[in-house]
């Protein structure tokens, strides 16, 4: 499907030689051809602007799976993967998705399968990380994004708990969660890129974490739960991303700067 504005309509070789970054020129292609039309001329350079920038950052190629899930006009459209494979939908449905906002859980049944195997990164090379336009309410514990076996040594999460925010990646003895109170909205990530700490990203504020990594377990990855019959998230998320380690504050400035572009953008 040909690239236009559906304000001011531009030469498709215009768009393709000076204003689209191959990329994502292409993610862009394929939303409008899951959302069934064009997106809107900001939209699209919203997340152009995206891709440019983490490119400049160099936190590109670190991105191995993720989904911009906002921009898209439909639920099948925000499914359809920024990186790697799409995930597989578990009970959401078009009522749960907002352009603006997200896709929101319900925090008892509802999560998406990744579709990356927790082996698929290095052991003390890797990164998972969330944006919530709004958080975990703080009742229990709710995972964002983890593996099946998120309590086990090896794994890695990404949860809020009654009175804490964790962030693990590859952990061996469990770290004691960062002390942290209310909703906790926008950025949410860990990061580890040696076997000896990690890096916990939230409240717009990088956290380094002492913890001694351990084997990976094999598992897959799950966004708004570990995949078990507990510690649903009933957030309301509009990115993830996994991957090799990355600077978790560039990403937060990235993803920031999208997501409040969709909010004075879109209608």
């Amino acid at each position: 499907m040909p690239l236009y504005s559906a304000v001011c309509p531009l030469p498709v070789n215009r768009i393709k030689n000076r204003l689209f970054d191959a990329d994502a020129r292409d993610y862009i292609r394929r939303v409008e051809a899951a959302d069934g039309q064009p997106l809107e001329s900001q939209v699209r350079g919203a997340i152009n602007s995206f891709v440019i920038g983490c490119k400049a950052d160099g936190i590109w190629t670190a991105i191995k799976a993720s989904c911009i899930m906002a921009g898209a006009r439909t639920l099948s459209g925000a499914l359809i993967p920024l990186a790697g494979t799409a995930p597989t939908n578990n009970g959401f449905v078009s009522g749960d998705y907002d352009r603006k906002t997200g896709l929101i859980g319900n925090g008892t049944s509802k999560n998406l399968n990744a579709n990356r195997n927790n082996t698929d990164d290095p052991q003390d090379n890797k990164h998972i990380s969330a944006y919530c336009t709004t958080g975990n309410t703080r009742d229990t514990t709710r995972q964002l994004i983890a593996t099946v076996t998120a309590n086990n040594t090896g794994a890695c999460s990404l949860f809020t708990s009654t009175t804490a925010f964790s962030g693990r990646i590859s952990y061996g003895l469990a770290p004691a969660g960062i002390v942290a109170s209310g909703l906790i909205n926008g950025f949410q990530g860990a990061s580890r890129n040696n076997s000896l700490s990690v890096d916990a990203y939230f409240n717009n504020s990088n956290n380094s974490v002492s913890n001694v990594s351990a084997t990976q377990i094999s598992s897959v990855t799950f966004i708004f739960s570990n995949g078990a019959s507990t510690f649903f998230s009933n957030a309301r998320i509009s990115f993830y991303s996994i991957g090799t380690s990355i600077n978790l504050s560039l990403l937060n400035s990235r993803t920031t700067t999208l997501m409040n572009t969709f909010s004075s953008v879109i209608p």
